[in-house]
């Protein structure tokens, strides 16, 4: 796949990514700043390898964008990514609010 290639939406996948503290706590930061992974390295007791490895996995959700400067890349937050996840969530609690109103009146006998 392309570096430029937008990562398409998977919602299984981004919740998978987030379902790690580490990787929390990175889009925390990054969420805040801009930063590489020896800045992320630095804020975490955990190795750069272990960072770049957390990295990656966002990267793969599409939850974090990657922009090179000479030999450095820095990290950001994908803030259309977690706008989309956002919505898909809103979707999913709506359908789950319906489902639980129509088996409250169900079980109430209102139905």
């Amino acid at each position: 796949m392309n570096a430029m290639e937008p990562v398409a939406f998977e919602p299984s996948q981004a919740l998978q990514a987030l379902a790690d503290g580490t990787r929390q706590q990175i889009l925390d930061c990054l969420s805040r700043e801009r930063l590489h992974v020896d800045e992320l390295a630095a804020r975490f007791p955990i190795s750069r390898p272990a960072i770049s490895k957390h990295l990656r996995q966002l990267k793969a959700a599409g939850l974090v964008e990657e922009e090179r400067e000479g030999r450095r890349a820095y990290y950001r937050v994908n803030l259309k990514r977690l706008r989309e996840l956002e919505d898909w969530l809103a979707a999913q609690r709506k359908s789950w609010q319906a489902a639980l109103s129509r088996l409250k009146r169900m079980v109430e006998g209102d139905d």
